[in-house]
């Protein structure tokens, strides 16, 4: 950090204790307060409780004989699509047995009392959008030495929430800062897992779409710095509230399945042989000063690894169908026909208790429930004010399917 600071000095030509100060600032700003008690006890069994709540949780496709291959030494970093805020919580529940996850959270985090409690589990506060040169050198040191020392972490390399349902143009800046100075002699390995992560019903869907929507309108494009999703515990209490009360009542149906896949392990001591060819002649700098080819082979594998649900099958074939709907038997024909097609390109398909009757029945059920579906005069049709809803879920699983010359674009 002191080079750092430095070369602050050096650039704005600021007094060395203001810049130390700053330094200083940024530091206890970043670095989590871990606190073992507030992981173990308090966290992973929140996490639990409130996944499991919501939805009906499930472990995709997992390679356990590739993942118990990771060397016991080597730094893990889950590498994630970034759907909803509750893949924090399903990531933590689900990796809780084997792992104690340190996230990079963003400022939407940053309110009383949550801060708090998500530093004591180990995540780190980033702010996103800062230009300030001595902040990110700050931040790129913390993670450096953290990513050295053995820190397991994870990461969301799209930056924020997909706004249309589709993976976001990734950013690597916190990768980056992960394998900037990487040494094959000096350092311990870093492991990349990919992990693809998948819902029946994101809570903010509504919202994102909305902005999503206006991101173009000169009237209500943010500021630079502006939140994007403005978060709020009260509005989380009377969400998690009116959820208490429907449950109490029976009238309490779960928001579909949640599932999370992960992909085979990526190291970068065995990236960095296999590719030894093409940086031949090149200093370590010179190697990784732009990681966009490591990251961009990371996040296909990231794609790949997302879980095919069924209220995305369902969407995928009704956003096809038009405006005379589908009646049930040709409902199921090009479903069938649609898993084939993704069987055919190695996506991971969760087909609930193995049946195909009950993952369609189970996908029309969330559809209807919402109001984005109807069923009318035997068809089954898109509600026309909630086709951006449809075109939402069919977008999550669109990069698994080859191209098509008669594709509907994506909203």
């Amino acid at each position: 950090m002191v080079g750092a600071i430095e070369a602050h000095i050096e650039e704005s030509g600021v007094p060395r204790d203001v810049a130390m100060a700053k330094a200083q600032r940024y530091a206890r700003e970043i670095v989590p307060a871990f606190n073992a008690y507030a992981y173990s006890r308090i966290g992973t069994r929140l996490a639990r409780w409130v996944s499991n709540f919501i939805y009906r949780v499930r472990l995709g496709h997992h390679d356990d004989a590739a993942l118990s291959d990771i060397d016991p030494e080597a730094t893990v970093v889950f590498v994630m699509n970034h759907r909803s805020n509750m893949d924090y919580l399903l990531v933590t529940y689900l990796a809780s047995a084997s792992a104690t996850l340190s996230y990079a959270v963003g400022e939407w985090a940053r309110i009383w009392l949550l801060q708090s409690i998500i530093r004591a589990m180990g995540a780190y506060f980033i702010r996103r959008d800062s230009g300030n040169r001595l902040y990110r050198r700050v931040l790129a040191r913390y993670v450096a030495m953290a990513t050295r020392s053995g820190v397991t972490q994870a990461i969301f390399p799209e930056g924020g929430l997909s706004r249309n349902g589709m993976l976001r143009d990734p950013k690597f800046g916190l990768l980056g800062y992960m394998i900037g100075d990487y040494d094959r002699e000096r350092d311990r390995d870093v492991v990349f897992v990919p992990v693809g992560l998948n819902y029946d019903r994101v809570l903010e869907d509504r919202i994102l779409l909305a902005a999503d929507a206006a991101k173009n309108n000169t009237k209500t494009q943010k500021k630079i710095g502006e939140r994007t999703f403005q978060f709020g515990i009260w509005e989380v209490m009377r969400f998690c509230g009116h959820l208490l009360v429907l449950r109490l009542k029976g009238r309490l149906y779960r928001y579909g399945y949640a599932c999370a896949s992960f992909g085979r392990p990526i190291s970068l001591n065995a990236w960095c042989e296999e590719h030894a060819a093409t940086f031949a002649g090149q200093s370590r700098a010179q190697v990784f000063s732009n990681v966009d080819q490591f990251g961009r082979a990371l996040m296909e594998q990231v794609g790949a690894a997302v879980p095919v649900l069924p209220v995305a099958l369902v969407a995928s074939v009704l956003e096809k169908a038009g405006e005379a709907g589908l009646d049930g038997l040709e409902l199921k024909s090009r479903i069938f026909t649609l898993i084939v097609t993704l069987e055919k390109a190695g996506a991971h398909i969760h087909l609930p208790r193995a049946d195909l009757d009950y993952a369609i029945s189970t996908g029309l059920r969330m559809l209807t429930l919402r109001h984005i579906v109807q069923a009318k005069e035997g068809a089954y049709r898109v509600v026309e004010d909630n086709a951006d809803l449809i075109t939402y879920y069919a977008n999550s699983i669109r990069h698994l399917l080859p191209a098509q010359p008669d594709d509907k674009p994506a909203a």
